[in-house]
C-alpha cells in the first residue's frame, strides 16, 4: 500500500540504518539534505512553489539503495525499497532520477532498467540531484570539482547533463549563500 503521506526526518534514517546504510552513507544523505533544504528555501524566497519536506525526506533517502550496490543501479534498487516501503511516489522519483544528471531511455536500456524516466523532472527532483552533486562524502564542493571529479565515470553526454542542471539551478534559487 502506497502511501502520500511523507515518513518523518527520524523515519527517513531510520529507514536507511533498518536497509544497511552505513554511517558514511547516512552522514552523505544527512549533508545533501541540509544542503538542498537549503536550496529549497532559497527557491521559496523567489516565489517557485517548492515542497520543503519532500526535498529533506527525498535528499535523505535518495541513497538508500547503496545499502545493495555502489554502483549506478543504486537509483533503481533504492527506488524498489522505497515502494517496498509503502513510500509515496514523489519519494521513489526522487530516488530514481537522482544520479548523474539524469539517465536517459536509451542509457536505462543500456543499463538494463525498467522502462521508466530518470532525468529529474519535479523542482524537487531537481535540487535533490543537484544537491547531491555539491556533496563528496559529507563535505560541500564547487560544481567545477563535481564535475572534474564525475567525468572520469561518467559519458561526455552526462557531464553535459550535469552542466544544463548546474544553469538551471543557478536560475532557480539564484546566488545562494549555502552553494560551494
Amino acid at each position: 500500500m502506497v502511501s502520500e503521506k511523507l515518513p518523518s526526518r527520524e523515519q527517513a534514517l531510520q529507514f536507511l540504518r533498518q536497509n544497511g546504510c552505513q554511517t558514511n552513507v547516512l552522514k552523505h544523505c544527512e549533508a545533501v539534505a541540509e544542503l538542498a533544504v537549503e536550496m529549497a528555501e532559497a527557491a521559496k524566497e523567489k516565489g517557485l512553489n517548492v515542497n520543503l519536506q519532500l526535498v529533506e525526506i527525498g535528499a535523505l533517502l535518495h541513497d538508500i539503495g547503496r545499502s545493495k550496490t555502489h554502483s549506478v543501479h543504486h537509483a533503481v534498487i533504492g527506488a524498489e525499497i522505497a515502494r517496498s516501503l509503502g513510500l509515496p511516489e514523489t519519494v521513489v522519483s526522487i530516488i530514481k532520477r537522482h544520479v548523474g544528471g539524469g539517465i536517459t531511455s536509451r542509457e536505462a536500456r543500456k543499463l538494463g532498467w525498467p522502462r521508466d524516466t530518470y532525468v529529474p523532472q519535479t523542482l524537487e527532483e531537481k535540487i535533490v540531484s543537484y544537491a547531491d552533486k555539491l556533496i563528496e562524502g559529507s563535505r560541500r564542493v564547487p560544481i567545477e570539482k563535481a564535475i572534474q571529479h564525475l567525468s572520469k565515470e561518467l559519458p561526455p553526454p552526462a557531464i553535459e547533463r550535469m552542466r544544463r542542471l548546474h544553469v538551471e539551478m543557478l536560475t532557480l534559487v539564484g546566488d545562494c549563500e549555502c552553494l560551494p
